[in-house]
C-alpha cells in the first residue's frame, strides 16, 4: 500500500502561517468594493517596485498577459522574430505567436537550463538569412534562476535587438547582486498560485525602467484607452489585475524574503543528499535563485523507475518539460538554431522536479533523499 501523498508545493502550510492577514485583506477589498484597479493594486505596484529597484511595474492579470502586453507595445507581429529558449512553458512563445510573430527557438546550456548566448547568436544570423526581422529576445529564468544576462544584453546591444525578460518563475531572484526587474527593456513575472510568490488566483506584472514603455502598457492593459476611457488611443486587451488578488499578493510579498532563504536552504539540502546519485541543478556564480522547482539530471531510462519509486514512498514528481515546445504540434513549423536542439531535447528525457516549497522539513526532506538514493545506486 502507498504512503500518504505529501504535497508537491505547500500552499496549505502558508496559509496556516498567513490566513488570518489574508482574510483580513480580503474583507478590506469587500467593504470598499473597488473590486478592479482598486488601492491595493497600486500599493502593490509600489511595494513590489521597492523590493526589485525597478522604475515602474505595471500589474496585469497574467503572467502571459505581461508578455503580451509588452509585445503590443513594441509592434510584434508578421515578419518579426522573437528569440526564446524552447525548454519553457508554451505562454513564451504563445504570445510571440498569437501576434503574428514568428518564435525562433534557441538551445538551452545543460546545466543551468537557461537561454545559451551561443546558441543565441547563431540563431540572429540565422534568421536574417531566412529573410526574417529579428527584432528581440525573451531569455527566461527558468525555474527560479536568472539567465546568463551579461552574455545576453551584450548579444542584444551588438546586434540592436531589445530584451525582454520572461522572469515568471523567478521573481525574487538575484544576478551578481541585481534584483531581476532591473535587466534588459522590461522584466515580466507571474503570480500563478504555484510561483514562488503567488496569488489566490491568475496575475501578472512588467518591470521597466523606461518611462514611455510604462506608459503605453497602463494604456493597453486597459483597451487601449486615453485620458478618457471611452478615447481609445490605441488597440489594447483587458488585462487588469483583480484587486483582491493584489490584496493577498501585499500579505505574501511581506514574508517573501523569509521564503526565499528557506528554499535555498532546502535547495542546499538536496545538492548535498543527491550529489552522489543525480545531477543537481547549478546556480551560476553570482545569482540567487527563488528556486521555483528543484529539477535534477537523472541517466537515460532511469526517470519513470524514480518517479514510481517516489510515488510508492508518498513523494510527488513533475516532469518540466517532456516535450519542448519545438516539438509541440503547435509550434514544431517554426524555425530552431541550426534545425535542431540537442540539449534541450537531451533534458527533456533527463530532468525530474521533486517537492520545492518554503515549508518543507527536514525530516520530508530526508525522506525524499532517501527513497532517491536507495533506488538510484
Amino acid at each position: 500500500m502507498s504512503a500518504p501523498m505529501m504535497p508537491f508545493i505547500d500552499l496549505a502550510a502558508q496559509r496556516v502561517r498567513i490566513g488570518d492577514q489574508i482574510e483580513a485583506a480580503v474583507r478590506r477589498v469587500i467593504r470598499h468594493g473597488a473590486y478592479i484597479m482598486g488601492p491595493e493594486v497600486f500599493e502593490l505596484e509600489k511595494q513590489l517596485a521597492a523590493f526589485c529597484g525597478a522604475k515602474h511595474v505595471v500589474s496585469c492579470a497574467s503572467g502571459t498577459d505581461a508578455l503580451t502586453l509588452v509585445l503590443l507595445a513594441r509592434g510584434v507581429g508578421p515578419g518579426v522574430a522573437v528569440l526564446c529558449p524552447s525548454f519553457t512553458f508554451a505562454a513564451t512563445a504563445e504570445a510571440v505567436a498569437l501576434l503574428g510573430g514568428t518564435p525562433f527557438f534557441v538551445d538551452v546550456l545543460p546545466d543551468t537550463f537557461n537561454m545559451d548566448p551561443e546558441s543565441l547568436a547563431a540563431a540572429v544570423a540565422e534568421a536574417r538569412a531566412q529573410k526574417l526581422n529579428p527584432a528581440g529576445v525573451i531569455s527566461v529564468d527558468l525555474f527560479g534562476q536568472p539567465a546568463d544576462y551579461d552574455a545576453i544584453e551584450a548579444i542584444c546591444a551588438r546586434e540592436g535587438l531589445w530584451l525582454l525578460c520572461d522572469a515568471a518563475q523567478a521573481f525574487g531572484a538575484s544576478y551578481r547582486g541585481r534584483k531581476l526587474g532591473t535587466f534588459g527593456l522590461a522584466t515580466t513575472t507571474s503570480f500563478f498560485p504555484a510561483k514562488p510568490l503567488g496569488a489566490y488566483g491568475d496575475g501578472g506584472a512588467v518591470f521597466t525602467d523606461d518611462d514611455e514603455l510604462a506608459e503605453v502598457l497602463r494604456s493597453l492593459r486597459v483597451h487601449g484607452q486615453g485620458v478618457d476611457k471611452y478615447d481609445n488611443v490605441r488597440i489594447g486587451v483587458t488585462g487588469r489585475l483583480d484587486t483582491i488578488q493584489a490584496a493577498v499578493l501585499l500579505e505574501k510579498l511581506a514574508i517573501f524574503p523569509g521564503e526565499i532563504s528557506e528554499r535555498n536552504a532546502i535547495a542546499s539540502r538536496y545538492a548535498q543528499g543527491l550529489r552522489e546519485v543525480a545531477i543537481p541543478p547549478v546556480v551560476a556564480e553570482g545569482c540567487e535563485s527563488v528556486w521555483a522547482q528543484y529539477t535534477i539530471r537523472l541517466k537515460l531510462g532511469q526517470r519513470d523507475g524514480l518517479a514510481a519509486a517516489l510515488k510508492e514512498a508518498g513523494v510527488p514528481t513533475a516532469c518540466y518539460y517532456p516535450v519542448p515546445l519545438h516539438r509541440q504540434t503547435a509550434y514544431r513549423a517554426y524555425p530552431c538554431a541550426g534545425g535542431e536542439l540537442k540539449t534541450t531535447d537531451q533534458l527533456a528525457r533527463e530532468v525530474l522536479s521533486l517537492p520545492m516549497h518554503p515549508y518543507l522539513t527536514a525530516d520530508a526532506q530526508d525522506r525524499i533523499v532517501a527513497v532517491a538514493a536507495r533506488h538510484l545506486r
